[in-house]
């Protein structure tokens, strides 16, 4: 499923469930251990996915760290994004020398709980968000906005190593495409010798999902 929103250099696996083979390697254990069961599988089974992932890529299958801010640290030469949800769970990679960086989420397609996306949204993207609802009523824009932002932030945060707010990006959806673009209110790192100012995604509705990702390309 969410390989048809990724560039074609990236991999990816993806489980709808925690199959019984998913375990974890020395080093990731010590993340979970105090962790209620739930997020223990959904831990588990993503980097499952992660390690099928870098076999694709043709890396040997390694334990995949936490970083400082929770990110997934890689081996050297892959850059990647991992994602899970109720029912889902999902990694992509790509070969550093291919993509720069690379995000993707995933959420169940119901709308966000109430207050959230007032504390995610600018006052810009609440008005867009309604012209999107008149073109596509039947998708949840609140959940696929945050979704958006999400993923924006995991290709963000491996380059410039500090936090971007909900509200640093604001995002424009395009309906047909089902892509979506991001402009940056936060000065951005360097890349290819310019500054990042801006990035571009691609989403999808199915299976009572939304998928988002972003994709730095040189």
């Amino acid at each position: 499923m969410i390989e048809t929103i990724l560039p074609r250099v990236a991999v990816s696996a993806e489980a709808f469930g925690d199959p019984p083979e998913a375990t974890l390697y020395p080093g990731e254990e010590a993340i979970v251990a105090r962790a209620v069961a739930s997020r223990r599988r959904e831990y588990t089974t993503a980097r499952h996915c992660a390690r099928l992932a870098l076999r694709d890529l043709g890396h040997a299958p390694v334990a995949i760290p936490t970083g400082e801010k929770g990110e997934p640290v890689w081996p050297p030469g892959v850059v990647g994004a991992l994602t899970h949800c109720s029912g889902y769970r999902a990694a992509a990679l790509a070969p550093a020398a291919r993509i720069t960086a690379l995000g993707i989420d995933a959420e169940p397609h119901v709308p966000l709980p109430d207050g959230v996306l007032e504390a995610v949204a600018r006052p810009e993207e609440l008005s867009h968000l309604g012209a999107l609802r008149r073109c596509a009523p039947e998708v949840h824009w609140d959940r696929l906005l945050f979704s958006a932002k999400e993923s924006v932030y995991k290709a963000w945060f491996p380059l410039a190593r500090r936090r971007l707010d909900f509200t640093d990006a604001t995002l424009l959806f395009d309906c047909a495409s089902r892509t979506f673009r991001a402009t940056l209110h936060q000065q951005g790192p360097t890349v290819h010798d310019r500054p990042l100012t801006s990035m571009t995604g691609q989403w999808l509705v199915t299976k009572g999902l939304i998928t988002t990702s972003v994709a730095i390309t040189p």
